[in-house]
C-alpha cells in the first residue's frame, strides 16, 4: 500500500527525489509506535482487570511525584486517587473509543496538585494522560458563550466555502493560534488545497495554495481519521520516553494512537520547523467516513490549548463535519428539483424505443450533465453519441457495473489515476479518450449508462514545487514544502472537470426514469408477445390443419384423372386428354405447394439446438444433397476461410443446401467457368439503431457468378412462394427455398441480405445471432 501510494504520487508530481534524503522512510514511519509523550504531560498504561501499572513515561516523578520505576508494578491507585480510577474504568469500559477527561486532585509529595486526566482503551489496556492544570482562570461563562455563538455562525453557513471561512475564524477566535486555515484533500489520498484561512498580520497568506500529498502520509491520514485532533505543543520539546520500552505481554511498543501526549515523528517537526511554526494542532473533518480534510492551526510560539478548549475544538471539528454534510444533502435537494426536470424531459424523448430513439437524441442525453460524450450499453449492443469511448474501456465498464447496484452511481475525474484494482484501463495518453467518467449502471447483468468528459488542463498554484518536496536547507536535505514566499505554478493534466452533486442525482433520476420505462415497454411487449405466441399457433395450427385438410382431396383429383386417362375407351379425344393431364400436373403442383407450406409452418414451432458448430463439417453435409445438383450444372465449388459458428446444425444444413441448389439453378448460360463460394468474414456487429458497436460478428457468404437479380427486385426474393421466373424455368420450384432460409436465419437472431449485379452473379449473406470470432478469419 506505502509502495503504491508513492509511486503515484510521484507519477502525479510528488516524487522523491534521488539520493540523500529518503522520503519512503518518513511514508512507512510508525508513528503511532514511536515510543514516547510529550514532555508537558506524563502517560501510564494500567492493566485494568488488575489495577497494576504496566507502562508509564519516565517522567511521572516530574509530573505525579512517583519514579517510572517505582510505578511500574505496582497499583495505579499510588498516583490516582481510587474514586477516580473507578470512574475511569467504568467511563471506558463500553465500545466506544472516544477518551474521557476528569479533572482530578493528585497528592503530590504531600500537597494537592490539579491535573486533568485523560482516559481510552487501547488493545486491552487502560491508558491514562495526566496534564497539569496551569491556570484555572478560564471563564466558563464567556468560554460557553464563545462556543454556542461560533456553533450558531457555522450552522447558518450556506456552502461549503462559507462554512470554511466561519470555521476558520471561529477556531483562531477560540485558540488564540496565528495562523488557521481549513485544508482540503484532493481525494482520501491526495494533495490538498487551502480553501479557508484567518491568519494574523504578517504571516504569509495560503489561501488557494496546494500542498503536495507527501506532506500528510498515509499512516498520519488514518491516525486523523481515528482521532479527531491533534495537538503539538511545542515543536523543540523534548520526548520523554516509555518505561518499559515495549510491552511485557507482546513485545510490541505501546500503542498510542488515540493518545493526545503521543510523541511527534521528527520529520512532521522538522517540517513544522521549516515553515516556521513552533506549536500547532488539526482537527479532523470527516464526511461519510472519509477523510474529508483539516482545520490546521499554527503558532509562533509554544502553545497547549487546555484539555476543555481542545474538547471545544473537536466539538467544532464534528459540528463543521456535520454541516458540510448538511449543505451537501440541500445541495443534492435542490439537484434532485431541477435535475428531476430536466432528467424527465430527456426520458420522455426515449419512450418510444429505447436503443432507437437514444441514438437519434443522444444529443440531449449527453447535455444533461454537461459532457463530451455519452454510451449506452445494453444487452451486449451498445449506441452512443458524441465523443466515442474506446472498446476496451466500455468492457471494462460493463464489469465494473455487474459489481454494482443497479442505480448506483461510480464516478471519477481522473481515469487515468485510478488503481487496476478498481478499473484495470489505462489511457494511452491524456489526450486519447475520456478523463473523466459517470455511470450509473441499469441492470445487474451489466448494461450501464455512461457519460465522458475529455480532460480539462487545470492550472495550480503549489506552495512547493511537488517534483521537489525534499530541498536542501541549512542541515542538509531536509522536507521542506516552503523554501520562500515564491509561488510554483503548474498544470494539472489528465483529469476532467469534477462531477458534482447536481450531476449524480441527474444520473441517478434518468436511471429510474427509464428503469421505469425500460418496464413499462416491457409489459406491454408481454403482453404482445402472449398475443403474437397465440396468433402464431393459431396460424401455424391453420396452416398444418388447411394443408393436411386439402392434400386428402387433391390427391382424390390426382387419383381421378389417373384413372380417367387408364381407364377411357381409345376412342377419347386429344383435347380431354390434355385437360386431364393439366389436371393431373396441377394437382402435383398444388401438392408441391401444401408440402412447402407444412415445412415453412414447422420452422415456427420447432425448437433451436444450438451449439458451436465447424461451418467446414456442415458444408460437407450439404454437399451430400446439393453436390450432385452443382455438378449437373457445371457449377464448381470454391471454400474460402469458415469459422466456427452457433447454430442449429439441422437448419444451418437446410440453409447451406438452399443457397447452394439456388447457385446451381440460376448459374450463366453459356459461362465456361461456372463456381460458387462460401466463406465467412468479420464485420462490425450492429446495435439496436444499425450503428456499429465495435464487437466483431461472423457473416456468411454464398457468392457465384450467376445471372444475377435486378436491384428493383431483390427485395421480393424472400417472400413465401415468390419466384422471379416461370414455374417451368430455372428446375421449377415453389419459391419457398430462400423465405425457408430467411425465417431460419430471423429465428437464429440473424440477418439476411442479397448483394447482387444482372449478370454479374449474387452474394447471399447472412448473420447468426452470438456468432463472433475466436480468430479473425479473412476478409471475404
Amino acid at each position: 500500500m506505502v509502495d503504491r501510494w508513492l509511486s503515484e504520487r510521484a507519477r502525479a508530481a510528488e516524487a522523491v527525489v534521488e539520493g540523500g534524503f529518503d522520503l519512503t522512510e518518513c511514508v512507512r514511519e510508525p508513528i503511532h509506535l514511536l515510543g514516547g509523550v510529550q514532555s508537558h504531560g506524563a502517560l501510564v498504561a494500567v492493566d485494568p482487570a488488575s489495577g497494576l501499572v504496566v507502562v508509564a513515561a519516565e517522567n511521572t516523578g516530574e509530573i505525579l511525584g512517583v519514579e517510572a520505576a517505582e510505578l511500574v508494578g505496582a497499583p495505579v491507585t499510588r498516583v490516582l486517587p481510587e474514586e477516580d480510577y473507578a470512574e475511569a474504568v467504568t467511563g471506558t469500559a463500553g465500545t466506544d473509543a472516544v477518551p474521557v477527561t476528569l479533572p482530578v486532585l493528585v497528592d503530590f509529595g504531600g500537597a494537592g496538585r490539579s491535573v486533568d486526566v485523560s482516559a481510552h482503551r487501547r488493545d486491552g489496556l487502560l491508558i491514562l494522560e495526566f496534564e497539569p492544570r496551569e491556570s484555572d482562570a478560564l471563564a466558563f461563562g464567556t468560554f460557553y458563550t464563545g462556543i454556542r455563538r461560533a456553533l450558531a455562525r457555522l450552522r447558518a453557513a450556506g456552502s461549503v466555502a462559507d462554512c470554511c471561512g466561519i470555521a476558520v475564524r471561529e477556531m483562531r477566535s477560540l485558540t488564540g493560534f496565528d495562523r488557521v486555515v481549513a485544508y482540503r484533500f484532493d481525494g482520501e489520498d491526495g494533495p490538498g488545497e487551502v480553501v479557508g484561512e484567518d491568519v494574523a498580520p504578517g504571516w504569509e497568506p495560503w489561501l488557494g495554495l496546494w500542498f503536495p500529498a507527501t506532506d500528510i502520509p498515509p499512516q498520519a491520514r488514518r491516525l486523523y481519521r481515528e482521532n479527531w485532533i491533534r495537538v503539538i505543543g511545542d515543536v523543540d520539546d523534548v520526548t520523554v520516553g516509555l518505561r518499559p520500552s515495549r510491552r511485557p505481554d507482546t513485545g510490541e511498543p505501546l500503542d498510542l494512537s488515540l493518545a493526545a501526549l503521543r510523541t511527534v515523528s521528527g520529520f512532521h517537526l522538522e517540517y513544522l520547523r521549516n515553515i516556521g511554526v513552533r506549536s500547532s494542532m488539526s482537527v479532523s473533518v470527516m464526511r461519510e467516513g472519509k477523510l474529508w480534510g483539516l482545520i490546521a492551526c499554527h503558532g509562533a510560539l509554544p502553545l497547549r490549548p487546555a484539555p476543555e478548549v481542545r474538547s471545544a475544538c473537536e466539538m467544532f471539528g464534528v459540528a463543521f463535519s456535520l454541516q458540510l454534510s448538511a449543505i451537501e444533502e440541500r445541495e443534492r435537494a435542490d439537484a434532485l428539483t431541477d435535475s428531476g426536470q430536466r432528467a424527465a424531459s430527456v426520458a420522455r424523448l426515449l419512450e418510444d424505443g429505447l436503443e432507437r430513439r437514444f441514438a437519434e437524441r443522444g444529443g440531449e442525453v449527453t447535455e444533461l450533465l454537461d459532457a463530451d460524450g455519452v454510451l449506452l450499453s445494453r444487452g451486449g449492443r451498445t449506441v452512443g453519441s458524441g465523443d466515442a469511448l474506446p472498446a476496451e474501456l466500455v468492457r471494462e465498464l460493463g464489469r465494473r457495473a455487474a459489481a454494482l447496484a443497479p442505480g448506483e452511481v461510480w464516478d471519477t475525474d481522473r481515469l487515468s489515476e485510478l488503481p487496476e484494482d478498481e478499473l484495470p484501463y489505462t489511457p494511452a495518453s491524456p489526450e486519447e479518450g475520456p478523463a473523466g467518467i459517470l455511470m450509473v449502471p441499469l441492470s445487474r447483468s451489466g448494461d450501464f449508462l455512461a457519460w465522458a468528459r475529455r480532460e480539462r488542463p487545470a492550472p495550480r498554484r503549489w506552495a512547493a514545487d511537488p517534483w521537489a518536496p525534499v530541498r536542501v536547507g541549512p542541515r542538509g536535505e531536509r522536507l521542506t514544502p516552503r523554501g520562500s514566499g515564491e509561488v510554483f505554478r503548474a498544470t494539472m493534466r489528465g483529469r476532467s472537470l469534477p462531477w458534482t452533486t447536481r450531476d449524480r442525482t441527474a444520473a441517478r433520476e434518468l436511471w429510474r426514469l427509464l428503469t421505469e420505462l425500460v418496464l413499462r415497454h416491457a409489459d406491454a411487449v408481454e403482453t404482445l408477445n402472449d398475443e403474437l405466441r397465440m396468433t402464431n399457433l393459431d396460424l401455424d395450427g391453420f396452416a398444418h390443419a388447411a394443408a393436411h385438410d386439402l392434400k386428402e382431396p387433391l390427391r382424390g383429383i390426382s387419383n381421378a384423372a389417373t384413372f380417367a386417362i387408364e381407364d377411357a375407351p381409345a376412342g377419347l379425344d386429344g383435347t380431354t386428354v390434355r385437360r386431364l393431364l393439366t389436371m393431373q400436373r396441377l394437382a402435383g403442383r398444388m401438392d408441391e405447394l401444401l408440402n412447402s407450406l407444412l415445412h415453412y409452418a414447422r420452422l415456427g414451432r420447432s425448437g433451436l439446438r444450438l451449439r458451436e458448430l465447424e461451418l467446414s463439417h456442415v458444408l460437407d453435409t450439404a454437399l451430400e444433397v446439393a453436390g450432385p445438383r452443382l455438378a449437373e450444372e457445371g457449377v464448381r465449388l470454391v471454400r474460402g476461410e469458415l469459422p466456427p459458428v452457433r447454430a442449429d446444425a439441422d437448419r444451418l444444413y437446410e440453409i447451406l443446401v438452399n443457397l447452394l441448389v439456388n447457385a446451381a439453378k440460376y448459374a450463366r448460360e453459356g459461362d465456361a467457368d461456372r463456381w460458387v463460394e462460401v466463406s465467412a468474414r468479420v464485420a462490425p456487429a450492429e446495435d439496436a439503431a444499425g450503428q456499429p458497436d465495435g464487437a466483431g460478428q461472423v457473416v456468411v457468404v454464398v457468392r457465384d457468378n450467376g445471372i444475377g437479380i435486378a436491384p428493383e427486385r431483390q427485395h421480393e426474393v424472400f417472400d413465401l412462394f415468390r419466384r422471379l421466373h416461370g414455374p417451368t424455368e430455372r428446375g421449377g420450384g415453389t419459391g419457398v427455398g430462400l423465405a425457408v432460409v430467411k425465417r431460419i436465419v430471423e429465428r437464429h437472431g440473424g440477418r439476411l441480405w442479397v448483394e447482387s449485379v444482372p449478370g454479374r452473379g449474387s452474394a447471399f449473406c447472412f448473420t447468426l445471432e452470438g456468432s463472433q470470432p475466436s480468430a479473425s478469419p479473412a476478409d471475404g
